[in-house]
């Protein structure tokens, strides 16, 4: 599993990409339309940081719960009278080993709820605010109809400028015959 994994770590492709972008955001877009999507992406990160935070405290609660009913179950168990003999039709009578030695929890275990519990706490939380965050974010751009066309628009030229240096890439390799890194 990479870090990518987890919503608050991901990050652009590419630096290229990234200048590229930032070219069309000066070039296509109005100054309310760059105010708009750097809110927007602003709003994207919040809810991204809040959701894993939430979900990585909800993680943690629950491991906290979980490992109190353990303790609570091995008190009750050790509590009832367990039997300590087994006999058979034929007689004969075996001893059980007590095996509550072996049910007691352990600062091991302790470790483990903690650390899986808050890792998927911090997975879900972090997805849950990632999906919030998109929402959120698409809402606030695609408020004004007249922002949203330019934006839509300047995305598409994005787009196609994406393309296009993609294929000089590919074809630059195919002259060299060397393998092709297009990102």
């Amino acid at each position: 599993m990479s870090i990518d994994s987890f919503a608050l770590s991901r990050k652009n492709a590419s630096q290229e990409l990234a200048q590229l972008a930032e070219e069309h955001m000066k070039h296509d877009l109005q100054q309310s339309d760059r105010d708009a999507l750097n809110n927007a992406s602003k709003r994207f990160g919040s809810y991204t940081a809040i959701g894993s935070l939430v979900g990585l405290g909800l993680g943690a609660l629950l491991a906290l719960r979980v490992r109190r009913a353990r303790t609570e179950y091995f008190k009750a168990f050790r509590a009832i009278e367990k039997p300590t003999h087994v006999k058979f039709a034929d007689g004969r009578e075996e001893a059980l080993p007590d095996l509550s030695n072996l049910l007691r929890p352990s600062p091991v275990g302790d470790f483990a709820a903690y650390v899986f519990f808050s890792a998927g706490g911090l997975f879900i939380g972090g997805e849950l605010g990632l999906l919030a965050g998109s929402w959120s974010a698409k809402r606030a751009v695609t408020s004004d109809a007249e922002r949203q066309k330019r934006i839509e628009r300047a995305v598409r030229r994005y787009r196609a400028d994406v393309l296009r240096r993609e294929v000089q890439k590919l074809e630059a390799g195919d002259k060299d015959g060397k393998p092709v890194e297009v990102w």
